[in-house]
């Protein structure tokens, strides 16, 4: 077998292992029926607003059904400060995320909006 093929096979075998070890991160489903121009998150309860994780996205803002990989975030109960298009801005209080999982918002869970 020649050497290159060797090598070939050697990293189709590790790649994939230290792919699956990284996780997906933790994602932004987008479940509202509108597009989404902020997302900021703060701890639970104290109006510290981090920054705005739409600019992590190419066209810096995340569609209805699209998801977002957000950074910068570690496991724990978070409120999130939504924004759209214009001056909409919604509240949804006490997520938890967790570990490599999907955080979805839907319309139901928009609360304290502002225009």
């Amino acid at each position: 077998m020649p050497r290159t093929l060797i090598v070939a096979a050697a990293l189709c075998l590790t790649v994939p292992c230290a792919l699956l070890a990284q996780g997906k991160g933790i994602r932004l489903w987008n479940l509202t029926t509108a597009t989404i121009t902020g997302f900021q998150l703060s701890p639970a309860g104290q109006n510290n607003w981090g920054p705005n994780q739409t600019l992590n996205d190419k066209d810096k803002e995340v569609d209805h059904d699209e998801r977002l990989r957000l950074t910068g975030i570690e496991p724990g109960r978070y409120d999130a400060k939504v924004s759209y298009a214009g001056s909409k801005q919604c509240v949804v209080r006490d997520i938890e995320i967790k570990a490599d999982a999907v955080v979805s918002i839907a319309d139901k869970d928009l609360k304290d909006c502002t225009n």
